[in-house]
C-alpha cells in the first residue's frame, strides 16, 4: 500500500537513495555533494523554510518533494523509475503546492532541465506550470495562484 506523510529528519539519508536513482536529471551522491547538497545541508534546509512529503511503498521510499516557502520554489521532485506513471509524482507536487499557497506564496517556481523533450517537461505542463524564462542551461518555470 502506498502512503504519503510529511518528510522527517531520519529520512534524509533514503531520500540521497531515491535522487541518485532517477533515470532523468540523474545525480550522483558524489555530484550532489559537489554542488553542496549533503545530508547536513538538507537537514538545515528542513529545519528552516523548507517542508517535503514522500510517499512510501510496503515501508521503503519511493518518491519525495520539497518546498521552500520563503522563495515558492518547489526545489526537488524525485520518484524512483519502476513506480513513474502511477500519480505519485503529481500527489508529492499537489502536497508541495498547497503547502506553498497555504504559507502565503503568490507565485511558484522551479527549475528543470532545458530539454522539452524530457518527461519533466510534459509532467510541469499537464500539472499547470508555464515557461518563465532559460539561463545558464535552465528551464525556469512558474505557476501563480488562481
Amino acid at each position: 500500500m502506498m502512503t504519503y506523510r510529511q518528510i522527517e529528519l531520519n529520512d534524509i539519508n533514503q531520500l540521497f537513495v531515491v535522487r541518485s536513482s532517477t533515470d532523468e536529471n540523474n545525480l550522483s551522491c558524489r555530484q550532489l555533494y559537489a554542488l553542496g547538497i549533503t545530508e547536513g545541508s538538507v537537514k538545515e534546509k528542513l529545519c528552516s523554510s523548507y517542508t517535503g512529503w514522500l510517499c512510501e511503498f510496503n515501508g521503503k521510499i519511493i518518491g519525495f518533494a520539497i518546498g521552500d516557502k520563503s522563495t515558492g520554489e518547489v526545489w526537488v521532485i524525485a520518484v524512483l523509475p519502476e513506480y513513474i506513471n502511477r500519480g505519485i509524482g503529481t500527489k508529492l507536487l499537489s502536497l508541495v503546492e498547497n503547502w506553498l499557497w497555504n504559507s502565503g506564496c503568490t507565485k511558484l517556481w522551479l527549475e528543470t532541465d532545458i530539454d522539452p523533450k524530457l518527461r519533466a517537461y510534459s509532467f510541469y505542463k499537464k500539472n499547470g506550470w508555464q515557461d518563465d524564462y532559460m539561463e545558464n542551461e535552465l528551464r525556469y518555470m512558474k505557476k501563480v495562484k488562481t
